[in-house]
């Protein structure tokens, strides 16, 4: 495994390190923790946990 490079892997916001876009793609699968970068859109915000029986509508 090779090292991450600050700057072109990630930046450090304040105490927390915060992941590029070109890491998170490099890497190759979304974690769905919520990445700032994430190149796969995901929003952990977004995401419910209560299961719905409502369909999708983005989906049909």
């Amino acid at each position: 495994m090779t090292p991450l490079v600050e700057g072109d892997d990630f930046y450090y916001e304040g105490p927390y390190m915060v992941f590029t876009e070109a890491y998170l793609r490099g890497r190759g699968y979304c974690c769905e923790s919520g990445c700032r970068h994430c190149p796969w859109g995901y929003r952990k915000s977004l995401r419910s946990e209560v299961p719905t029986d409502e369909p999708d509508p983005q989906t049909e």
